[in-house]
Formats: C-alpha cells, sequence, structure tokens
C-alpha cells in the first residue's frame, strides 16, 4: 500500500515539474532578459546586440502544449475555455470553511489540490514571464501564461483569509487517489486543512509568499490594484512564515505522504529574495545576506533544485543583483551577495558536461538523472537556471566562468540547457 501511494505521489510531482520547467526549458532559444526591466534595478545594463531573436519553432510548440496543460489543470468554473472536453468543477471547494476555494489547479492526474507545489508552480510561472514575457508574446503565448498565473494567485489569495491562516489542501488524497473519474463528476467530500498560528507550516507559508510576490511583479503595470493584493498578502505570509517556525509536514502529521518538506530555511530565503525585487526594502535582502545567510544559504555547496530545494534557484537569482548591482548595498550584504553568486557557479560548474567538477548524475546521452521517479524534474529545472545564468552573463558582458581553471561561456550554458530539452523530447517521445 506504502509503495502504492508513494508511486501516485511521485507521478503527481513528476507532472507538475513538467508542466511548470518547460515554461522556462521552451523559450532557451530566445535569449532576451525581460527580467532587468521588470525588476528595475538602480543599474541599467544593455541588452546585448547578440542576444539570440529567432523564435525556433519547436520550442514555440513544446510552450504551447505546456500551457494548454495549464488549462487542463483548471478548477472551478471555467472562463474562455479552450480545452473542449473539460467543464467546471469543484465548485464548492473550501465552502466547509466559508471560503471561494473552486480555482487553483489539480495535481497532475488528481483531483487534489495541494498548496505547496501549486505555490511553487506560480512562483516558477511567474518567474518564467518577468524573464521570457516579451518571447511568449511574440507566438501569442503571453496572455495564456498570465492567465494561468491569475487563476492560480486568485486561489491563494481566497486560502489566506488571515495574516496567520493559510489554506493548503483541498480534498482526501486517500480517498482521491482510489477513485479515477473527470473531475466534472466527482461527488466525494472536499475537506480542508489549514496551517496557523497554533499548527504553523513554515514552508507551505514561505513558498505561497514567494509566488505572491513574485506574481506581484508581473501584474503590477497590468494590474496594478491586484498587484498591490498580491504584495500585501505576500508580506503577511513571510511574517507569519519567518514568526511561527515549524515544518508543516510536523504540524500536520496527516500530510506527509505527500510533498513532504526535507526544510524550511530555502523557502524563508526565497520568499525574502522574492519581496526584495517587489518591494527594495532593504530589510529583506539583510535578511537573506547577514541575518540568515550562514544558516540556511548552503554555500560552497551543490543542491538538486526542486520544488522541495530552492537552494539552487535562489543562489541564481540573487546573484543577478551581484552581476548589475542595487543602491545602499553595505560591504557586508555584498560579500554575501559574491557568495551566492559564487554557490551559483558551483552549481553552473557541476552542471556542464565536460566540466572538472562535472555531475556523473546522468546518462549516457548526457540527461541529468538522480532517481527513476520524477526523473524528469531536475534535467528541466538546471536547464532554465542554465539559460537565465547565461543570460545574466551576456546582459552584464561578462564573458566567462571558470570551473577549477577551466573557461565557459554564456553559449555553453546556453549548449546544456538545449541538451537537457533535447534528451527530455526524445524521453516524452519513447516513453
Amino acid at each position: 500500500m506504502e509503495e502504492k501511494v508513494a508511486k501516485k505521489k511521485n507521478v503527481g510531482a513528476l507532472c507538475w515539474w513538467l508542466t511548470v520547467s518547460m515554461i522556462g526549458m521552451v523559450v532557451v532559444g530566445a535569449g532576451v532578459l525581460l527580467l532587468l526591466k521588470k525588476l528595475r534595478h538602480h543599474a541599467s545594463p544593455q541588452t546585448l546586440s547578440t542576444l539570440p531573436t529567432n523564435i525556433v519553432q519547436k520550442y514555440a510548440s513544446a510552450l504551447e502544449l505546456s500551457l494548454q496543460f495549464f488549462d487542463v489543470q483548471k478548477s472551478g468554473k471555467l472562463q474562455n475555455n479552450r480545452i473542449p472536453w473539460r467543464g467546471d468543477s469543484s465548485l464548492k471547494d473550501g465552502k466547509e470553511a466559508g471560503l471561494d476555494l473552486s480555482k487553483g489547479m489539480y495535481d497532475a492526474g488528481d483531483l487534489m489540490k495541494f498548496g505547496f507545489p501549486m505555490a511553487f508552480t506560480a512562483t516558477m510561472l511567474s518567474w518564467s514571464i518577468l524573464e521570457y514575457g516579451n518571447r511568449m508574446e511574440a507566438v501569442k503565448q503571453l496572455q495564456y501564461a498570465q492567465d494561468s498565473l491569475k487563476w492560480i494567485t486568485d486561489y491563494l489569495i481566497n486560502a489566506h483569509p488571515f495574516e496567520d491562516v493559510l489554506y493548503i489542501q483541498v480534498g482526501d488524497p486517500e480517498v482521491d487517489h482510489n477513485c479515477w473519474e473527470r473531475p466534472e463528476h466527482t461527488s466525494e467530500k472536499r475537506p480542508v486543512i489549514e496551517v496557523n498560528s497554533s499548527y504553523p507550516g513554515t514552508e507551505v507559508a514561505a513558498e505561497t509568499a514567494a509566488a505572491m510576490a513574485s506574481a506581484s511583479l508581473v501584474f503590477k503595470n497590468l494590474d496594478p490594484a491586484y498587484s498591490r493584493i498580491l504584495l500585501a498578502h505576500a508580506q503577511q505570509l513571510f511574517t507569519f512564515a519567518d514568526t511561527f517556525k515549524c515544518s508543516y509536514t510536523v504540524s500536520i502529521p496527516q500530510v506527509k505522504p505527500f510533498y513532504k518538506s526535507s526544510g524550511f530555511g530555502d523557502e524563508l530565503l526565497w520568499a525574502a529574495t522574492w519581496l526584495y525585487h517587489a518591494t527594495k526594502d532593504p530589510s529583506y535582502l539583510n535578511y537573506v545576506t547577514l541575518q540568515n545567510a550562514k544558516a540556511f544559504a548552503n554555500f560552497g555547496a551543490f543542491s538538486w533544485f526542486s520544488w522541495d530545494d530552492k537552494h539552487a534557484a535562489i543562489q541564481v537569482l540573487l546573484s543577478r543583483i551581484n552581476f548589475f548591482g542595487a543602491k545602499d548595498i553595505t560591504i557586508d550584504e555584498d560579500l554575501d551577495l559574491q557568495m551566492y553568486r559564487e554557490t551559483a557557479e558551483i552549481v553552473i560548474c557541476t552542471l556542464l558536461p565536460d566540466s572538472p567538477t562535472a555531475t556523473t548524475m546522468r546518462t549516457k546521452s548526457g540527461l541529468i538523472w538522480l532517481q527513476p521517479w520524477n526523473s524528469l524534474q531536475h534535467a528541466v529545472a538546471f536547464a532554465f537556471l542554465a539559460v537565465v545564468y547565461s543570460d545574466y552573463m551576456l546582459t552584464s558582458q561578462t564573458e566567462a566562468l571558470y570551473c577549477s581553471g577551466k573557461l565557459y561561456k554564456p553559449l555553453d550554458l546556453r549548449k546544456f540547457a538545449i541538451s537537457q530539452v533535447w534528451q527530455n523530447m526524445c524521453w516524452e517521445k519513447i516513453h
């Protein structure tokens, strides 16, 4: 029975990751850094004319299919539905708590709503839009990406009715996983689970804060009022997460079989990093440097980027501040930012196949491969980070990075990312 539950959990995690990370992969050929403008750093680096601007049709097609998958997963009363075989579902979700939790997205082939991976999905989708939204727009997919993001953040807003209360799950996973049916036809009870000051959940609250902070940047110019609502929720949730430190799988043991967390330090840094980008409040930068870097940053170590471990993504996202600068950063904060960048380069050097420090955790054809279950999640996640980091290098006119004395250029990072995309496409065809 435990093996069956684990298998279903891992299938769910795999599908979330294929959806989230494909957004990053399919724009690997774009190479235009929209985030520089969106985050409004005080420095104004110029995008190099050598950056590729062509649209590669196979990536554009993959992007379109990925965004259709988001539409397939939507719960609630559908709007502008472009999936003919999907209809309204779960319209009464949250009713027992006096809330409207009808929106959001189902977990893979299940009818569960797990707040932890759903919030992470929103964070990664936001980052992808901020980085490459102009390329999505070029292939007429940006509106779909924004709509799917808002479908999740609408749900997250409703799931946070009070400053120290967050609803993190809808549905009974044991019942749901033993009953395969269309969401339009489900009649099972849909219980809800919350974290609060008595039963806290630091990682899920912090991840939700990261989702709302990053999404507030996406909607800052599109819908300023909505952006402000998201940011207010993000700040409240971060305070909640940081004040009541306890893993949600400890507070609520029944959630352990599904998306069990290995720790919450990375989520706190992740949330504070996005809040710094969204607000420019120096207290958030201080939080990820002087206050908590030693405890949570994992300096000097490689880590496998996933829905459970965001260290590598934090290191890449904070390295952009070191690349491009910002006002009023102290010397000590800058030293910690340099450490984040150095650790990001350790991550990149571990990924590059002919690097002296390259990981051996890959197939004979070069696909990053850590474990049989969720086997593609790390490959596609690192493909995204490699493209982003290569764009930081290009835009800042950083010619190369060094891996134990060997020199690599931004194009080498891009080649690695393309190899992971290609291997994933081949894997999908085989399986």
